[in-house]
């Protein structure tokens, strides 16, 4: 942690702050909008980074259904970025998500370098199926949205600072290397037989 940048779960007075940073980095940041209703009604899921008593970041721990939970309006300041603020906010989610019981954190997000360089996982959106149910059918841009789905799998003392990126699973092909803490799955390609070889069947 940064010095003088403190991590808090939100509050009600924090509100104006969040939708703030939210309104003022929805292009920048390719953030979805959120209304002050919204804020004002899943405030307690956020959690703030506070530097000299202002808000400089945000971060929301949503359920989505089942044992997944996504990490939503994560944005931070951008005369407070590189300070490892994103990172800490991601990481004391992942924290409180183990805590209560999830065992999957996704994030949906063009720009998944990021999350990759924590420990998440490139996968195609379909294996979320839960945030497919709860928020993509119902998208203006569904199948089109250009967002990238990254999960990691929760489990108490998991590391979210690998010291190499993670894979990267895309259809059927898995790109190494394979960090030991954190799941992974692989997936090996089948061998497929030449299009011009043919098999000679007995007479």
């Amino acid at each position: 942690m940064s010095a003088g940048i403190t991590l808090r779960v939100a509050r009600g007075s924090d509100v104006p702050a969040l939708h703030g940073l939210i309104v003022d980095n929805l292009e920048a940041g390719h953030l979805l909008p959120r209304t002050v209703e919204d804020l004002e009604q899943h405030v307690h899921r956020f959690v703030v980074a506070e530097t000299d008593g202002t808000v400089t970041g945000c971060a929301e721990l949503a359920p989505i259904g089942g044992a997944v939970a996504e990490v939503r309006s994560l944005v931070v300041h951008q005369a407070f970025r590189g300070r490892h603020i994103g990172p800490d906010l991601i990481h004391h989610l992942a924290t409180a998500a183990v805590r209560r019981g999830f065992s999957t954190l996704c994030a949906f997000t063009h720009d998944p370098s990021h999350f990759v360089r924590l420990g998440f996982t490139i996968v195609p959106h379909m294996w979320v199926p839960e945030k497919i149910a709860h928020d993509c059918r119902s998208c203006a841009l569904f199948r089109r949205c250009g967002q990238y789905a990254v999960t990691l799998t929760l489990r108490p003392g998991v590391s979210l600072r690998p010291e190499q990126p993670a894979a990267v699973i895309h259809a059927e092909r898995a790109v190494p290397p394979r960090r030991p803490n954190v799941e992974r799955l692989q997936l090996r390609r089948t061998s497929a037989v030449a299009p011009d070889r043919k098999e000679t069947v007995p007479a």
